[in-house]
C-alpha cells in the first residue's frame, strides 16, 4: 500500500471529517472509498463511450421493430 500526503484547505478537511463521521469510518477509509468511486465512474464513462462508438444503429432499429405495439400500461405515462 502507498502512503499519500495531502494538503487540504481547512474547510474541506472539516467537511471530510464530518462526512467520514456520518459514514462511521475513519477519514482514510472514506478517502479511499471516494477515490475508488471516482476511478470507477471515469472508467465506466470511458467504457460506455467506447461501446457507443461500436454501436450499429441499423441493428438497434431492427431489434426495436420486433417489439409489438401496445397501449401503455397504467403507470407508464
Amino acid at each position: 500500500m502507498t502512503t499519500l500526503h495531502l494538503t487540504l484547505p481547512n474547510s474541506i478537511q472539516r467537511h471530510l471529517q464530518e462526512m467520514a463521521d456520518l459514514d462511521g469510518v475513519p477519514v482514510e477509509q472514506f478517502v479511499m472509498s471516494a477515490v475508488a468511486e471516482k476511478i470507477s465512474a471515469l472508467t465506466a464513462e470511458t467504457d460506455l463511450r467506447a461501446r457507443a462508438h461500436r454501436a450499429d444503429a441499423a441493428a438497434f432499429r431492427a431489434i426495436l421493430e420486433k417489439v409489438p405495439p401496445r397501449a401503455p400500461l397504467a403507470g407508464d405515462d
